[in-house]
């Protein structure tokens, strides 16, 4: 498989090492970026950037293959479950006068509820775009995981449902 290096800017220290021993000079550019229409791939310059900002990617990446109906039951199962331990997460933060317990709850709050985000877009769908999300609006609407939950917004995406 081919690949290509590609440098991540926020973990570059500008040690510079990947300038020596790049045959090419792909990796000497005024951006920073690696200049993949140089790039041969053989990761020279990976394996000498001492913060590891480098990295080898393929060239080309498949295509998505479409997700089978047990793969996206099994998201969903996870979805379910991230939105359930949210709200949880949410009950004992308001419930509890310790603030330690407090903080750790909001936190977990809010990983829930990016995980499940996250599961959502794996699942293959984002909202609103099929009958899954629809059951979710609609659970998170009946039981919101917060005071502060965007109802309206909710209700506004569960009616534009109806205009399918």
């Amino acid at each position: 498989m081919e690949k290509k290096a590609v440098r991540n800017l926020r973990l570059c220290t500008k040690d510079c090492l990947c300038l020596y021993v790049c045959p090419t000079g792909a990796t000497d550019t005024e951006n920073s970026i690696i200049d993949v229409s140089r790039c041969v791939g053989c990761g020279d310059c990976a394996a000498a950037c001492p913060s590891g900002a480098i990295s080898m990617v393929p060239a080309v990446y498949p295509e998505q293959q479409e997700k089978k109906e047990e793969v996206c039951f099994a998201l969903n199962a996870l979805i379910e479950a991230k939105a359930e331990e949210e709200m949880t997460a949410a009950s004992l933060a308001r419930k509890t006068e310790k603030v330690g317990l407090r903080r750790l709850m909001k936190a977990v709050t809010v990983s829930a509820r990016l995980s499940g985000e996250d599961l959502a877009r794996e699942a293959g769908y984002m909202l609103p775009q099929g009958s899954p999300a629809l059951a979710l609006l609609k659970a998170l609407r009946d039981n919101p995981p917060s005071d502060d939950f965007p109802l309206n917004e909710t209700n506004r995406i569960i009616e534009a449902f109806k205009g399918e």
